[in-house]
Parts: structure tokens; sequence; C-alpha cells
């Protein structure tokens, strides 16, 4: 029933902010798709009202990866992937996979879908806007409420 109401990319944003809700999201991609992680970061950050964080495959190995040293169910790891990697990091991703899956029990990879890489960033940003509105909903938070900025703004303007 509901994939006559929503389409495939919405429900599988649905799944994806079911997949979030109530973690702390990290977000990996490659580094042809870091301006898309930091977008859905921000989209996270100002629709949903989470924290959240990204790197990019192959810079993440060199100092982040030390970091996963403690198991933290609060964690949910999305992967972003395209078939079109570059072989070593996609062999990176693969690697470090199971590293992740050793300290949370929430790890997801997400394939690019498109014939180009715009295409493919263009589907990437979509199903994104989408999951952080389906997850401000679960957290029924309203998506326009930025009184944090509003207060901020107001403080720098006092001399």
């Amino acid at each position: 029933v509901l994939s006559l109401l929503l389409g495939d990319k919405e429900i599988e944003a649905s799944k994806i902010a079911a997949f979030l809700h109530n973690k702390y999201p990290i977000l990996y991609s490659s580094s042809d798709y870091e301006g898309m992680i930091v977008r859905l970061r921000q989209q996270l950050n100002e629709n949903s009202k989470i924290l959240c964080s990204h790197h990019v495959f192959p810079e993440m190995n060199h100092n982040e990866l030390v970091g996963w040293r403690n198991k933290n169910t609060n964690l949910a790891v999305l992967v972003f992937r395209d078939t079109e990697d570059h072989r070593q990091v996609k062999r990176r991703m693969d690697i470090c996979k199971p590293i992740f899956e050793k300290y949370t029990d929430s790890v997801k990879e997400i394939f690019a879908k498109g014939n180009s890489l715009i295409e493919k960033t263009i589907y990437f940003i979509h199903l994104g806007d989408w999951v952080s509105f389906y997850l401000s909903e679960m957290r029924e938070v309203d998506v326009t409420e930025v009184k944090v900025i509003d207060f901020l703004k107001s403080e720098l303007l006092k001399k």
C-alpha cells in the first residue's frame, strides 16, 4: 500500500530515516560525493535537528579509522557507494565495513543510481532530502524552526 502512495525513492528514504532514528549518523562516501554528504549532514542538522558527522574515503583511513575502538550502539553508519568508485576506494570500503560492524550494529550501504556522476549525485541529494524530512517527522520536529540561529544572529547584533 505504501508503494502506491510514495515512489521508490521516498520508500527507501523512509526506511533510511527509520534506520537513523534515535542514532548518531556517521556518513561516508568517496571523495566524488563529498559535497553531497556535507549537504546531507547539514540537512540532517537543520531539518531533523540532530548532530551528525561525515568523512570521505580514502582520507578517513588516515585518521578517523583509528577512532573506531569502542562498541557504541548509538551510532548509525551510512556508506554511500557507487559501482564506479575507484577500485582502491571500493576495496577500502569493503575492508572497513566489518570494522564498523564490530563497533555498531547499524551499518547500511546505499548505492548510487544514475548513468553519470551528476545523475548519481542528484539521486543521492534527492534521497537525502527525503531522509531528513522523514526523520524530522519521526522526531516530531518542525523543519522550519531555527530559533537557535535567530538567537545567535540577535546576540551578534549586540555591541
